[in-house]
């Protein structure tokens, strides 16, 4: 299935057309294979648990989950001209790791990131940013490791962003927690991911309604 099928079915599944203020507030989730729920059902991924949530409160969002396993930084900026045909009230940028584990340049990754982050800005002067911070194994170098990691909190504060300090807080090294490959989470895993992202996101939805 090529990327533009894959982004007409989503924005087709979720209305992605709204454009009444009475419609619900769209919440962007536009990231790797763990949005997406690699390995998994799209019900039991973190974003489809997040939007339980918000449907639990009674609030008129509605979650879009573009994750695309396997993409980068490089691939979410290709993409976010296309998703933004639609409405995006908050942009939850989670992407960014699969260049890490391949080594991509910092400055690459970085405005690639940027570049997502100022696209949206641009089609939403009021769009919230929601980043989340994320971690790369030692191998590549403790200098590459470091700045990896600061990466992150350095955008959310140039982009006057909220910011998820690492989004797998409490999942990543627990095999029981992940699938076999390591890297991915059990559906288990993925209701703390969703806990993690909801103490960072309920706010900016609660101000935002």
């Amino acid at each position: 299935m090529t990327h533009k099928i894959l982004l007409c079915l989503v924005l087709f599944t979720f209305g992605f057309t709204a454009i009444n203020e009475d419609d619900p507030k769209m919440v962007l989730f536009l990231g790797d294979s763990l949005a997406a729920g690699y390995g998994l059902q799209a019900s039991q991924a973190f974003p489809a648990l997040i939007q339980q949530k918000i449907d639990g409160l009674d609030w008129n969002y509605k979650v879009i989950n573009a994750g695309l396993s396997g993409d980068t930084s490089a691939g979410g900026l290709r993409r976010i001209d296309w998703l933004l045909r639609g409405r995006v009230d908050v942009l939850v940028l989670e992407l960014g790791g699969n260049d890490g584990l391949r080594g991509i340049d910092l400055a690459t990754t970085r405005a690639n990131l940027q570049g997502i982050i100022d696209k949206v800005k641009a089609k939403n002067p009021r769009v919230k940013i929601v980043i989340a911070g994320m971690m790369v194994p030692p191998n590549l170098g403790q200098d590459y490791t470091r700045r990896f990691q600061r990466m992150y909190p350095e955008l959310a504060r140039a982009n006057q962003a909220v910011l998820i300090p690492f989004l797998l807080e409490g999942v990543a090294g627990d095999s029981k927690l992940n699938l076999p490959d390591g890297i991915h989470p059990t559906a288990e895993g993925h209701k703390l991911v969703a806990e993690t992202v909801w103490k960072h996101l309920r706010p900016v939805l609660q101000e935002l309604r």
